[in-house]
Parts: structure tokens; sequence; C-alpha cells
């Protein structure tokens, strides 16, 4: 992601996620639709994965693939804030391994005056705080 966020360590990296979407706060958002572009960092140790070469070791991608569609494309939110906040913690409640998240939900087809990649938002999640293991 940008430089706000700086962590060392391992992680996965899902870029550039795109799927069709019902959120925003406009009524045509919620009818009509709109594209949606998703970004995943997923900090968790991968040394055994590297060493063993076997998927058993790590998280698949798709796992957290998977999530970010459900969200994306199931029932709609009115903030891009929520539609980030149920990918990062819906990934740290059913992955334990994954010990930070960072999630970018944007939407490239904003109706606003101007040009512009898109507008979004970027979260940071980290499990000690947001979801403990008891």
């Amino acid at each position: 992601m940008e430089d706000t966020v700086i962590l060392k360590g391992d992680k996965l990296i899902l870029r550039g996620l795109m799927f069709h979407g019902y959120h925003g706060v406009k009524p045509e958002e919620n009818k009509l639709g709109q594209k949606f572009s998703v970004d995943v960092d997923a900090w968790m140790d991968l040394r055994k994965a590297g060493q063993s070469d076997d998927l058993t070791d790590t998280l698949s991608y798709t796992d957290i693939y998977r999530i970010v569609k459900e969200v994306i494309e199931g029932p709609p939110k009115n903030l891009l804030e929520s539609v980030a906040e149920k990918i990062a913690s819906t990934t740290l409640s059913k992955h334990p391994q994954v010990t930070s998240i960072c999630v970018k939900v944007g939407k490239p087809h904003v109706a606003v005056q101007g040009i512009v990649d898109y507008l979004g938002v970027e979260i940071f999640r980290n499990r000690s705080v947001d979801a403990p293991i008891n």
C-alpha cells in the first residue's frame, strides 16, 4: 500500500481485485451498483511455508479473495469504511494466523466534478487491538 502504514515482516498481497457491488448512500448506487477495487495486505509469518513449499503451512490467497468477493457482492453498506471494516474483521476472525491487515477499497467510477483514478478508503487493523484471540 502506501508509506502511511509501515510494518516489517511477511505478508500476503492481493492487488486490483474488482467486483460489482451496491454500496453507497445514493439510491442509484444501491439500484444500479458499480465497480469496486480492493487491495489487501495480510501480515503473517510465511517462514514455514517458504521452507516447506507446502500450501498447508500458509494461507491461500483464494481464502482472502473469497472474503473480499462475498463482502463486495454481498448486502449493501452505506460507507466504504464499513465495507473495508467487514473485509478486515472477517479475515481476522476466520484466519488466526493473520496478525495485521490493511484493506483499501476504491470506487473507480465515482460521480465527481473532475478527473480521478478512484476515491476510497484505506484501513489498518491489528489483531492485538481489533480481534484478540482468547
